[in-house]
């Protein structure tokens, strides 16, 4: 698998090699030994969590307060979905970037949320599956969740109609807000203090 850095320091996105043959195809979604190489730290996998989803459903954005935290590798096994992720550790060089990935289950790509990053994502297609593992397991109470909608962070969507939302998502605090609430992990407070990428 091809291991990238991306402008959030300790996120990844992963790429499997493809082995094709006249059965079929194999490729492994998820190495911990070389994305804790990459990483410099391990991941624990805890918890593998599923959500489906129709088409122009929009997901998030979604955090976990520190501690517990959690880190995530997310993959799309069915359809296709726009991942976005966005840099919410107070401190941290990359307050408020974000990074935008494209995910289907053709390509078996993933992306690597350390703790902190929010993440949000809207489905292209009907039936949109998605896998999360996790490095902890939920605890109620602690996620957070942001207005994935907020112009202060004017994420690019590239949605053409209103999308479904929940009514969590729909009624989430503003960044502002969360921050003002003291909600946000801090920048070396999650594990990774990494170099920012040029």
């Amino acid at each position: 698998m091809r291991v990238e850095r991306t402008v959030i320091p300790g996120a990844r996105v992963v790429t499997p090699h493809h082995h094709v043959d006249e059965r079929g195809e194999l490729f492994e979604s998820l190495r911990t030994d070389l994305l804790a190489r990459d990483l410099g730290r391990p991941f624990a996998p805890r918890q593998i969590t599923y959500s489906t989803s129709r088409r122009n459903t929009l997901r998030g954005l979604h955090s976990v307060a520190a501690p517990p935290g959690q880190a995530k590798y997310v993959t799309c096994v069915r359809g296709a979905l726009r991942d976005i992720i966005v840099d919410l550790r107070v401190g941290s060089p990359a307050w408020g970037r974000h990074h935008v990935t494209e995910l289907d289950a053709a390509s078996g790509r993933s992306v690597f949320i350390p703790e902190g990053v929010a993440h949000g994502f809207l489905a292209l297609t009907d039936d949109t599956r998605v896998c999360y593992v996790l490095s902890t397991v939920h605890v109620p109470g602690t996620q957070i969740d942001i207005d994935p909608l907020d112009p202060e962070l004017a994420l690019p969507w590239g949605f053409t109609e209103p999308p479904l939302m929940s009514e969590k998502d729909a009624g989430a605090r503003s960044l502002a807000a969360t921050r003002a609430a003291g909600l946000l992990a801090r920048w070396g407070d999650t594990g990774d203090t990494g170099p920012l990428l040029s």
